[in-house]
């Protein structure tokens, strides 16, 4: 093994850390470990980050094994009690360089886990790449002041934190000048960006900020947001800037009124419908994603189906759908459950109805010009993050933007052709 391996399980965010990880275990020489950086958003998440170590050490006796993550800042005795596990190390040491300067030393501390509610600051780590040059991460915040009721997440990102648009601004120019054609703004909440910063700042005047003063920048892309708190800049980036593209991943979790409010969510089902309809009126060609909870305690046959209605009353496109899973220590896990079979049954319908309204969705982008991103190997993406094949391409640098012809759909993909 030439340098630290990363194995990143769940979030965008994780993306972007594991890049600064990769860093900090190569400059502190730790080349034969392994850092598995895990995703603690469903008790299943923690279970395949646990099986996922097990795997790594059968594969690779003799490597040194660093978990660490969300699941590992949650429940630490966990990875502390595996024998294949030689370091757990916690969600705000992680991104210390000297944390790893200290795991290089032989008899290095085993677990390395403090409070991460008292954490109050989120530095912007400098990064120069990604390994390819078509889509690079740039954290924005991190943490979470809302305490959803099925949500551990908070636990292991500590409150909310902005970093400083100036620095977000630094980092983006210095990937573009890198040659990154997109850039992913990322965090746990990056809705309620600035909050805690001097002055009046918000994500949309981030977004404004970001396009106004690096004009070079070809696409800005939004991980997901709270559609609750998207505030008016943001709408009026969306409406006038082509470059912020037409894909919103919205955390909607539920479509009836009475489980959101037994979620604690911040938005009924109206909200988000009307969201959707001023989204579209102001960018036509806006499509949108979703987190989908399946089964959430006390939900019944009818409010089941207001979530599934809700798919096309938003007008959805990507489901993302999670069959609800409890959660130790969160208030969701305290509620009468719903029964195991009856979560896979409803979960299994929301998938269905994601897989038709997708192929609905790439059917009606057939004979239609596009500007594809090259992500390499004959594959892109659109605007609206579609993926596409696009024949003959192969050869074709990643990073780039091609002028595609849809052709037709292949299973959950478009096939283009790039025009003359």
């Amino acid at each position: 093994m030439s340098e630290p391996q990363v194995i990143t399980l769940g979030c965008r965010l994780n993306t972007y850390e594991s890049e600064v990880m990769r860093r900090h275990a190569r400059e502190a020489g730790l080349d034969h470990a392994i850092i598995v950086n895990t995703c603690a958003v469903t008790g299943e998440a923690v279970r395949q980050a646990a099986q996922t170590v097990r795997r790594l050490r059968r594969e690779q006796p003799d490597a040194r094994i660093i978990v660490t993550g969300c699941a590992a800042q949650i429940e630490p005795e966990r990875f502390a009690e595996m024998p294949e596990v030689d370091h757990v190390v916690g969600n705000a040491e992680k991104m210390k360089a000297e944390t790893f300067a200290a795991l290089s030393i032989a008899d290095g501390e085993r677990v390395q886990v403090n409070d991460i509610m008292g954490v109050r600051e989120t530095a912007l780590h400098m990064i120069d790449g990604f390994g390819s040059r078509t889509r690079a991460y740039v954290q924005i915040q991190n943490g979470c002041d809302h305490r959803c009721t099925f949500c551990i997440i908070p636990y292991g990102r500590g409150p909310s934190r902005s970093v400083a648009a100036g620095e977000i601004v630094a980092q983006v120019r210095t990937l573009v000048e890198r040659g990154y054609a997109e850039i992913v703004l990322t965090g746990v909440d990056i809705t309620s960006y600035g909050r805690d910063l001097p002055g009046v700042a918000s994500l949309g005047k981030l977004v404004r900020q970001v396009l106004k003063h690096i004009p070079e920048l070809k696409r800005l892309r939004l991980s997901s947001i709270d559609q609750v708190e998207a505030d008016e800049d943001l709408m009026i980036a969306l409406r006038d800037e082509e470059r912020l593209m037409p894909h919103l991943h919205l955390s909607l979790q539920a479509g009836d009124d009475l489980t959101l409010k037994r979620m604690k969510r911040r938005h009924l089902r109206a909200d988000a419908i009307a969201f959707c309809e001023t989204a579209r009126r102001l960018r036509p060609d806006i499509v949108f994603g979703a987190d989908m909870i399946a089964g959430f305690p006390t939900e019944t046959d009818e409010m089941f189906e207001n979530s599934y209605k809700i798919v096309e009353e938003c007008g959805l496109t990507y489901l993302h759908v999670f069959p609800f899973s409890s959660r130790r220590g969160t208030p969701a896990a305290r509620m009468p459950q719903v029964h195991g079979t009856l979560i896979k049954e409803r979960a299994a319908r929301l998938r269905k109805k994601g897989t038709e309204v997708l192929s609905s969705y790439l059917n009606s982008q057939r004979d239609r010009l596009v500007d594809v991103l090259v992500e390499g190997d004959g594959k892109g993406r659109t605007p609206q993050f579609a993926e596409v094949l696009l024949d003959g391409m192969h050869q074709v640098e990643a990073g780039a933007i091609v002028r595609t012809q849809i052709m037709r759909v292949d299973a959950d993909r478009l096939v283009g052709e790039a025009c003359a």
